[in-house]
């Protein structure tokens, strides 16, 4: 048991170190993001054979040269005031009078980041995080030429931003099609890095889909992980320049690095062209982004789930609950909770930032096609997108925590329950259903799957019928029914409400 706990938290600390390095590419430390807008009329196009291109391309000279007046610098301004430093303690309800006499003067604070030009009058994409809080925002281009810019729009969910300037004629992208390229292809990020202007670097794709394993900072319930990975070199100042394929077209709109400095590693992440475009179309036309969402909270799927659902791979999404709790287009559509969601709208589905990608590219109102695995049956049903509501989380990752405590009651499981307590049942709601788990095997088939002290079973999914587990009776007659290599579906909820709602546990019992 101690040995399951240690490993636990040692995979937890490195996921957080991990994520800590992940910080945004831009010059100033605010953190938000900004996407793509569809081709002008006039588009900056490679249409002759570089010398180290593949046929029909440009090499990678030809495409700087071309793309680079179609990039900006923008430089951001918001004024700062300082809080006065007042020594020793502030009775409480004082501070807002006592800093009328400790006042300082409010100073500027300056960032700066990238974008480039959408139209010919002067839409300009970039990250939110770039322009967001910003009080001023003025555009560079590589001719020198300076403008102040207005924001028409920004998406934090997103990281996408829009800004415009009053200038015509303006040199714009070819706008690309980044679900066609493929992990090794060669790509160019031009921007501003460190303040070094108009900065190319190569490198290749290096994967595609990434999501939440990048754990970005301020991640909110609605954020959007769908990242493209690149080695092409990103830094600070990068953010919200363009991701060029070797055709001249923008594929990704540069975002984040991943770094234990905060400069770069060796790879970096931008957020796909397609998704970059749906945003913009929404801020030019809207000044707003209405969110839609199927109203489901999902994690990611393991061998166990793939395997109780007779899939070849390890690939889907699976239902842990709905948002709001008590119904929502998903769940009034039939989908339950265990379900593995396939694929969207004819999209496959084999990841959270898939399924978040192919809602976000429709729109509210809109009803999809929604594909679903239920113990080795497929299922489809049509889900009606509604806008996003503060209660919602669209694909929020669940989250497992354990706690240590120890008690009898075990079986095939390599578990421990205990009758719930009723006062415990009350404040979570089980409505007489669940039984706390007290202890679970080292390396049993409960194990790093479920976690003693804070989890309890609620109800046997599968094998079916489904039904509650209202006594410790209850889940020994279903595991006692169980034989080696069968699997048995759980839904586990915590005791403790800050790790999540229920979530689906699938369990297959040992030789």
């Amino acid at each position: 048991m101690a040995g399951s706990f240690s490993r636990f938290r040692f995979a937890t600390a490195a996921a957080l170190s991990f994520g800590a390095g992940v910080l945004f590419a831009s010059g100033m430390d605010w953190t938000r993001i900004s996407w793509a807008q569809p081709p002008a009329t006039r588009n900056v196009t490679v249409t002759g054979r570089g010398p180290s291109g593949p046929e029909g391309t440009g090499s990678i000279a030809d495409i700087a040269e071309r793309v680079t007046p179609a990039v900006v610098a923008v430089n951001t301004t918001r004024t700062a005031r300082p809080r006065p430093q007042v020594r020793g303690r502030v009775p409480q309800g004082m501070e807002d009078f006592l800093e009328q006499f400790g006042q300082q003067p409010p100073r500027a604070q300056r960032g700066e980041g990238s974008g480039f030009i959408m139209t010919e009058d002067g839409y300009i994409v970039t990250n939110n995080h770039v322009v967001a809080d910003a009080d001023q925002v003025s555009i560079t281009m590589s001719d020198g030429r300076t403008f102040k810019a207005r924001i028409v729009g920004t998406d934090s969910t997103t990281d996408v931003a829009v800004v415009k300037i009053d200038a015509k004629g303006l040199p714009t992208l070819t706008i690309g099609n980044d679900e066609r390229t493929r992990i090794g292809d060669w790509v160019v990020a031009v921007g501003n890095p460190l303040g070094l202007d108009f900065t190319v670097t190569a490198g290749i794709i290096s994967a595609k889909g990434r999501g939440a394993e990048i754990n970005l900072p301020n991640a909110g319930n609605f954020t959007v992980s769908d990242f493209i990975q690149t080695d092409a070199a990103i830094n600070p100042g990068n953010s919200g320049g363009p991701l060029i394929n070797m055709r001249g077209e923008v594929i990704g709109l540069n975002s984040a690095i991943a770094s234990q400095t905060g400069f770069y590693s060796g790879y970096g992440f931008a957020i796909p062209i397609t998704l970059v475009k749906s945003v913009t179309d929404a801020l030019i036309r809207d000044g707003r982004v209405r969110l839609p969402v199927m109203g489901v909270s999902v994690g990611r799927i393991d061998p166990e789930d793939a395997g109780i659902n007779g899939l070849e791979k390890v690939a889907g999404v699976k239902v842990a609950g709905f948002n709001p709790p008590e119904g929502g287009p998903a769940k009034a559509a039939g989908i339950e909770v265990g379900d593995i969601i396939v694929s969207v709208d004819g999209r496959p589905v084999d990841r959270v930032s898939a399924l978040q990608r192919a809602v976000r590219l429709r729109r509210v109102g809109d009803v999809i096609p929604v594909e679903v695995m239920r113990f080795g049956t497929k299922k489809t049903f049509k889900v009606k997108l509604i806008e996003a509501e503060a209660t919602m989380r669209l694909a929020a990752n669940t989250t497992d925590a354990p706690e240590a405590k120890a008690n009898p009651s075990a079986g095939k499981l390599g578990l421990s329950v205990e009758p719930l307590p009723v006062e415990l049942g009350e404040r979570m709601k089980t409505n007489g259903r669940g039984v706390r788990v007290t202890d679970v095997t080292e390396d049993g088939p409960a194990a790093q799957k479920i976690f003693p002290g804070s989890d309890v079973i609620l109800e046997v999914l599968y094998p079916t019928p489904k039904r509650p587990v209202r006594s410790v009776g209850d889940l020994q007659a279903a595991a006692g029914a169980l034989k080696a290599g069968d699997f048995i579906s759980l839904l586990v909820q915590s005791s403790d409400p800050r790790l999540g709602g229920p979530r689906v546990v699938n369990i297959r019992v040992g030789n």
